[in-house]
């Protein structure tokens, strides 16, 4: 790529005029899912004028690095299965370092702000496998005392950072807000909600969760890993060097429950659903999209593959997964409508052009088993079925731990085989030696 091309900027002016939006919404996590998702809904919202999105990087400071010197903005590559289209996203307005603890604090704690988001990975949250905070996390440890103790921005953790910017909002009177998590948790705004609850307990904190809301959420948009060559592609495109650019396929899904007590983007106007019942839309999409990943990322790495798209052109990766697809719609319900998400998740998984790698998928695996298998084995065991397809998913991902091509924590992984032993009697499965 020519080193002469200009860079993406809101000085550029032919790409993109429009002034950045006041910052009204913070986000955590800021990675490339948060871009092509929920950054992406607040762009296209006809109201997108009035909310600007501060982001809050996770653990490293390559986002800050990539976004910052192109004020916010980047391109998003919607990849469908006939070509490329690219957009330039500017509701992004200023991108931080997890470590900036205190514009975090001066952000959260402003009365403009309205909504607070988060994609900071299920792993993110430091929960037991009961869904319980995990007190025993060294991070989580320390910053209950720096909490307690007052000193606000030495904490370590994202729910952390969150809460001790509630607590200085409450302080001054800042008003209420909704905290709006988007991670793949069933019942992600319940958890958090207590989650939060218990930390600002134990740190001493309880009222700083007054007139705070909680919105539970299904979001689903396919987002593989920005390459060089789609940097390239940007460049070709646009005459711009983008080093944030993102691909996401064509598809994108935001369900939500909860309300927004300071308000919020119209985000439906761009096809967002706000329901009173979520969890239905929560388990089709964890259990069929998510939890179809999972079997297509364990068998297709045990047969040598690299993407979804050829797991899915692998006869006995498809047949893996239709099986399991079987008992994971008898779990969910919903006859036809349930059927027709299948058939075109089936559709979307094969797109050769979205190039989703299966590492990218196999990271994490004990909570993402816990949440996308288990609750599959536990509906047709309590059915009187045998749960064959998902118990098969396990033995797949049992084999990439022995053979060490995914690596997670014995300790972890033993707990929950454990809780699998009293689901079944196929001690093949879950037999683990490290």
């Amino acid at each position: 790529m020519s080193g002469t091309l200009p860079r993406l900027s809101r000085a550029a002016p032919r790409m993109h005029a429009r002034p950045p939006a006041p910052p009204r919404i913070v986000h955590l996590g800021a990675g490339a899912f948060h871009r092509t998702h929920q950054a992406w809904f607040t762009a296209h919202a006809p109201d997108a004028a009035e909310w600007g999105i501060a982001a809050f990087t996770g653990r490293g400071t390559t986002v800050v690095d990539q976004l910052a010197p192109q004020d916010g903005l980047f391109t998003l590559i919607e990849r469908g299965p006939g070509g490329d289209r690219f957009e330039v996203v500017d509701s992004i307005v200023e991108v931080r370092p997890a470590s900036d603890r205190a514009r975090l604090i001066d952000l959260l704690s402003a009365p403009a702000t309205a909504v607070a988001t988060l994609t900071i990975t299920e792993a993110g949250y430091r929960l037991r496998s009961d869904g319980a905070l995990d007190i025993t996390d060294v991070d989580v440890d320390h910053d209950i005392t720096a909490l307690r103790t007052g000193d606000l921005r030495a904490v370590r953790t994202p729910l952390a950072g969150l809460l001790a910017g509630l607590a200085t909002r409450r302080g001054i009177g800042g008003g209420p807000l909704a905290v709006v998590p988007c991670d793949n948790l069933p019942d992600n705004g319940g958890i958090v909600r207590r989650v939060m609850a218990e930390l600002a307990d134990r740190s001493g904190l309880a009222t700083a969760l007054e007139g705070v809301s909680f919105v539970s959420t299904s979001v689903d948009r396919i987002t593989p890993h920005t390459t060089p060559a789609d940097i390239q592609a940007v460049a070709d495109a646009t005459g711009f060097r983008d080093e944030a650019c993102v691909v996401a396929e064509p598809f994108a899904d935001w369900t939500m429950r909860g309300d927004f007590p300071a308000g919020r983007p119209d985000w439906a106007s761009v096809g967002a659903r706000y329901v009173d019942d979520i969890a239905w839309y929560e388990r089709r999409k964890l259990l069929l999209l998510n939890g179809g990943h999972l079997v297509l990322a364990f068998e297709g790495l045990r047969r040598g593959h690299r993407t979804v798209a050829e797991a899915m052109n692998d006869n006995e990766c498809r047949a893996a997964l239709d099986a399991f697809w079987d008992e994971g719609e008898r779990t969910v319900g919903g006859g036809t409508e349930t059927r027709d998400y299948r058939a075109a998740l089936a559709q979307r998984f094969a797109n050769p052009r979205i190039e989703h790698l299966l590492r990218q998928i196999a990271v994490d695996t004990v909570t993402k088993t816990r949440l996308r298998i288990l609750p599959v084995i536990h509906a047709e065991r309590s059915e009187g079925r045998p749960a064959t397809a998902a118990l098969a998913v396990l033995g797949a991902w049992r084999t990439l731990l022995d053979s060490g091509s995914v690596t997670e924590d014995p300790q972890e992984v033993r707990a929950l085989l454990e809780v699998v032993a009293h689901a079944t009697t196929s001690a093949d499965i879950i037999r683990y030696t490290p």
